[in-house]
């Protein structure tokens, strides 16, 4: 697995993992690889620097890689983000937007998720945009074995038909 920093044409950073540096290239390529803010396309590999780790550092994760639990609400960020930064309102309309748009135009299939992108990939069914629920060991699989996949940043409202 690979993390490469993103950065659109509009501005807007994130990250996001790949199966590999080919994996990335694929998805590139067929255009699977879109904005998390703003849904553009042209998105680019941002600079950035690599994480190099010696025998120590591998015996005891990075500060970054150590996620907090908890169940109450994380306190609010200071308002010093980047004059490119999204506000929360923004990234609530695109998010709202990219959920109304995948409901519009692609087909729920739930659990059924990886057996049906596999399918399509194998030319078993017709192409058709799709989304739904797969467990993590069935992602990475699609993933190993160069099948576009992508996770939504949210939860599906309905159910398969």
């Amino acid at each position: 697995m690979i993390k490469y920093a993103l950065k659109c044409n509009d501005g807007h950073s994130f990250e996001s993992w790949f199966a590999s540096a080919q994996a990335y290239d694929g998805l590139k390529a067929a255009g699977h690889i879109v904005c998390v803010v703003c849904g553009s396309s042209d998105v680019t590999k941002a600079i950035m620097a690599p994480r190099v780790s010696t025998a120590r550092a591998k015996s005891t994760p990075a500060a970054e890689d150590i996620a907090p639990v908890t169940d109450q609400a994380a306190p609010p960020q200071s308002s010093s983000r980047p004059p490119s930064a999204p506000s929360p309102e923004q990234l609530e309309r695109a998010l709202s937007a990219m959920r109304a748009d995948v409901e519009k135009n692609a087909t729920y299939v739930g659990g059924a998720f990886a057996k049906e992108a596999r399918a399509q990939h194998l030319g078993d069914v017709p192409d058709r945009p799709i989304y739904g629920e797969a467990n993590a060991a069935e992602a990475k699989a699609l993933i190993e074995d160069g099948i576009p996949v992508a996770p939504l940043p949210f939860v599906p409202t309905r159910k398969a038909n």
